[in-house]
């Protein structure tokens, strides 16, 4: 019997769509607020709290939110704890199933930009041409 794979990445809310797709589409790796396996993290936790979570199971998170990685707030969790996030879409407005799309579509890409970044924290902008990186700037 195949051992599912770990988690490896974690939606937020704003991508809550194409993470609950790829959970009924049978991927175990796709963890998201309220799943059943990540109980610190239900529905409406504020991304400052969320945040240090995921770092600490060493998720990337997969986001629509543009502004995650500029408010000061969240911009120190993603320095402080290494996130490691994709903004998915780029400046596209996708339905879920697109995102699934364009996800599955670069997913290998996706992997090896994440294998050669390493640590956090490091974002890549996920668009129909594949991952490219965004610079993050340091907190003031």
């Amino acid at each position: 019997m195949e051992v599912p794979p770990a988690p490896r990445y974690f939606t937020d809310e704003n991508a809550l769509g194409l993470g609950l797709l790829l959970h009924r589409a049978g991927r175990t790796d796709i963890l998201f607020p309220d799943h059943p396996d990540l109980p610190e993290v239900p529905l409406g936790t504020p991304d400052t709290e969320w945040m240090p979570v995921i770092a600490h199971r060493d998720l990337i998170v997969l986001s629509r939110d543009r502004r995650i990685r500029t408010r000061p707030a969240e911009l120190r969790v993603y320095w402080e704890h290494g996130i490691r996030s994709v903004w998915i879409g780029a400046k596209r407005d996708l339905s879920p199933s697109d995102q699934v799309d364009l996800f599955l579509r670069h997913e290998q890409r996706l992997q090896r930009q994440a294998v050669k970044l390493g640590p956090g924290p490091w974002a890549l902008s996920l668009g129909a041409t594949g991952p490219r990186p965004i610079r993050l700037r340091e907190p003031d």
